[in-house]
């Protein structure tokens, strides 16, 4: 399959990376062509982690949307989610197939729904659009031009938006641990980031302002305290999905479907099962406050998060606290620039009315 990867990141360079070897022709576009550089400078994306180890050569490595775009069969989306509305907008004004299938890996919670509605401000011509909850890897970018991946997912829920089924056959052909669930609200609130970051993020933030986040998010930043105010951010997802008509599992379930967490442990001990995760266990903490854990998990994690809950006639008091203290923690008013019920299009709109939105038939 002819695939253009949207996105230079550490995601983005791990898919390169599995889709090279699989077979794929791949080329890879990023925006800042000073994102590229240290890539252009090997010769190919260097890699090291669960995929192996050794240098990926893709076909192109573009700052050029329109070289990118050529030829390729479907586009796959490996951007941080504050990013989806504005590369879904270049993607229309680059006149590209219009039933080319669009995979946003990953699309977190209102991605494809965001996407979607950026795109028809363009052109009315939708293409098909799947998104994974999280995305499939876990992977950082320790030094220029190389990617580590210390994760690869088991399984991860995939959905399509209506018309959406050769982008959900792509998504789960390019990435086989896609589990299809029954619509994107699904696969929205099955989020893990959601859940996982907001509550280290603020209740670790003098931590990562006296330390520059040199201590492990996951292991030291994962106390008792923290895990209390977890369970029950969870609890509410899990009631808003519950009253959308899907039964999800709990975090650590979650994350042992995903392999971020070791099968077979406890699943009501959020410290221990977190913290003893192989995957994640030596990931730092966020360097500032405008790391993506504010960044993208409270303006388009929590946002749209509670944008579904007041659709859904759930209370959400603890989400809805952790994004109050972000917005006077960090000085940015995520309420107004992150991912909205207006953004994802669902501004207005009841239960019943969203549920047909996001549904096949």
């Amino acid at each position: 399959m002819n695939v253009v990867v949207i996105g230079a990141g550490a995601g983005g360079a791990a898919a390169v990376v599995e889709l090279t070897a699989a077979g794929h022709d791949v080329s890879l576009w990023n925006r800042s062509a000073d994102t590229l550089s240290p890539f252009l400078k090997r010769g190919g994306i260097a890699y090291e982690g669960v995929l192996g180890s050794g240098l990926a050569r893709p076909r192109a490595m573009t700052a050029d949307i329109l070289e990118a775009l050529k030829g390729a069969d479907v586009a796959v989306v490996t951007l941080p989610t504050f990013s989806h509305a504005s590369v879904a907008q270049t993607l229309a004004k680059a006149d590209w197939l219009s039933d080319a299938p669009i995979i946003l890996n990953p699309g977190h919670t209102g991605g494809a729904l965001e996407f979607a509605h950026a795109y028809a401000q363009i052109r009315d011509d939708v293409p098909p659009v799947a998104e994974f909850s999280t995305l499939t890897y876990v992977a950082r970018k320790y030094r220029p031009g190389e990617v580590t991946v210390s994760g690869r997912a088991k399984r991860v829920p995939v959905a399509a938006l209506p018309g959406g089924t050769s982008a959900l056959a792509a998504a789960c052909t390019l990435f086989p641990g896609g589990e299809p669930v029954r619509d994107v609200l699904a696969a929205d609130l099955s989020n893990v980031n959601l859940v996982l970051h907001p509550p280290g993020a603020i209740l670790g933030a003098a931590w990562v302002e006296a330390r520059a986040g040199d201590f492990t998010f996951y292991v030291d930043g994962m106390t008792p305290g923290v895990a209390r105010v977890m369970r029950q951010l969870d609890d509410e997802r899990r009631a808003v999905a519950d009253a959308f008509g899907h039964k999800l599992p709990n975090l650590i379930e979650e994350m042992q479907r995903i392999g971020t967490v070791e099968d077979g442990g406890d699943t009501e001990d959020y410290v221990g099962a977190i913290a003893g995760g192989k995957a994640n266990r030596n990931i730092k903490a966020p360097d500032s406050l405008n790391h993506r854990y504010y960044r993208e998990d409270f303006g388009h994690g929590l946002v749209p998060f509670l944008a579904l809950a007041r659709i859904a006639g759930v209370r959400t008091p603890i989400a809805a606290s952790l994004l109050a203290l972000g917005e006077s923690l960090c000085g940015v008013d995520f309420s107004q620039r992150g991912r909205t019920a207006e953004s994802m299009g669902i501004e207005g709109l009841g239960k019943a009315e969203l549920l047909r939105k996001v549904r096949h038939g």
